[in-house]
């Protein structure tokens, strides 16, 4: 039987509903990738409000590598409720939040004393890492790259690369950030070869070191290992090395916001420990709390310990039900068993994807690394021109037969794929072909007017 469980058409007469009032109440600014009101779910099944059941393979943008309500999670949060629900770690000290610590001074990469701060969510967790590498340092300027994607705050919206979509009109930015091209090398420019074009990234660092900022005002350099929202592009180790000749030359901090890519998602618990490059900052989120809202920074501790006593604090940052899906998570996620079930993910995309490439020519790139997977899309193979409508009618289709999918890229021209790491490997293989038959279509309806 498979998996996929249509009771009526997607999204059936009560999501309709719901979208109604949702409409009627909520902001428009909110976007919805999904047509379906979700009602329940548990593992990589979604069950939604007309009681049809969906394979979800976008992880609620990456925060369920877990899976959805695992048993671990669920029933630590549902203890942890009757005895303490919130405290405030300004307030006063609990157990939850110093363990979660611990066991991420444990887990990250680097033999050096470390230290943790938690917080709520992403953005603001990269917005305390640049406070402690401003603070470490004394310095203002931050290096970010194209592509990045680090979060919705002002000072995140201005380390985030895609304008149209995360910047528009909500103008003027923090200063003192400075944007380098960070080598794709899907889009090597014409002429180039891809080592040629990784050297010349290379060489721009240390050239923007004179054009765009100089050494002394350097506060830290920070790089998505893999970039998320900007397409799950892995960043040659060679440019991740080069990052670590800058920072270890300058004085500057080097922070990896491993907020999409770590938890295990890349079958390491943190993607960068792929390249053997050890950053001074780790920020993780998303899949760090199975689904429930915490976030931290860790790091060298001289560096996390730079700031004046209040200097940092975060009312939710650390909440004690938070805390312990946390630990729950890092369990889980820190099992060699679950971060080799990554592999068994990259391995089933490329297995579908890749020979589908040759079919379908607007399949431009099959890229990634484990249970980060993204298809990129382009209207022409040689130009490489993006073709973010064909995305849009694709994920539409796949929607409409059962698989819930979110868009990517810095010309939202990718589907990307972020299932629970061990989602079985035929319900996987049901999703996939859902997605290679809504390709299909969508390839046959729009290549007649192209």
């Amino acid at each position: 039987m498979p998996y996929i469980q249509l009771k009526t058409p997607i999204p059936g007469p009560q999501s309709q509903a719901l979208q109604a009032r949702r409409s009627a109440a909520v902001t428009a600014a909110l976007g919805q990738a999904s047509p379906i009101a979700a009602k329940k779910a548990h593992g990589s099944l979604v069950e939604d409000v007309d009681g049809n059941t969906l394979i979800d393979l976008a992880g609620g943008i990456g925060v369920l590598a877990a899976g959805h309500t695992p048993q671990a999670v669920v029933e630590a949060i549902k203890a942890q409720a009757e005895d303490l629900i919130h405290i405030c770690s300004i307030v006063a000290n609990h157990e939850s939040y110093v363990e979660v610590c611990e066991m991420l001074n444990r887990l990250t990469p680097g033999q050096f004393p470390k230290k943790t701060f938690l917080a709520s969510g992403g953005a603001e967790s990269v917005e305390n890492a640049v406070k402690f590498a401003r603070r470490y340092t004394g310095r203002d300027g931050i290096l970010v790259f194209e592509g990045a994607y680090h979060g919705r705050s002002n000072l995140t919206m201005a380390m985030t690369s895609k304008w149209s979509l995360f910047k528009k009109g909500f103008g003027p930015f923090a200063p003192e950030v400075y944007r380098l091209p960070m080598p794709n090398l899907y889009r090597t420019p014409k002429g180039m070869t891809p080592e040629e074009y990784l050297e010349w990234a290379c060489w721009n660092l240390d050239n923007a070191l004179i054009a765009h900022i100089d050494p002394s005002a350097l506060a830290a350099i920070v790089i998505e290992p893999v970039l998320g929202e900007g397409g799950f592009v892995p960043v040659p180790h060679k440019f991740l090395r080069k990052i670590r000749e800058v920072c270890d030359a300058t004085g500057a901090v080097m922070i990896a916001d491993e907020i999409q890519s770590g938890s295990g998602r890349t079958g390491k618990l943190w993607a960068i420990e792929h390249s053997g490059v050890v950053p001074d900052l780790i920020i993780s989120a998303k899949s760090l709390g199975a689904g429930m809202p915490i976030s931290a920074v860790t790091g060298r501790a001289e560096i996390m310990d730079s700031p004046h006593v209040g200097g940092q604090g975060s009312t939710y940052g650390g909440n004690p039900l938070a805390s312990v899906a946390a630990i729950e998570a890092l369990k889980y996620l820190s099992r060699p068993e679950v971060l080799a079930k990554a592999a068994t993910v990259e391995r089933v995309v490329r297995e579908v994807f890749e020979p589908l490439q040759k079919e379908i020519p607007a399949i431009g790139d099959v890229r990634g690394i484990g249970a980060m997977m993204a298809v990129e899309f382009v209207k022409d193979p040689q130009t490489k021109e993006p073709w973010p409508e064909f995305v849009l009618e694709a994920i539409k289709a796949a929607s409409a037969n059962g698989v819930i999918l979110i868009r990517a890229g810095l010309y939202t021209n990718c589907i990307r794929f972020l299932p629970a790491l061990e989602i079985p490997e035929d319900m996987l293989r049901e999703g996939l072909e859902v997605v290679a038959a809504a390709i299909r279509s969508t390839h046959k309806a729009l290549a007649v007017g192209a």
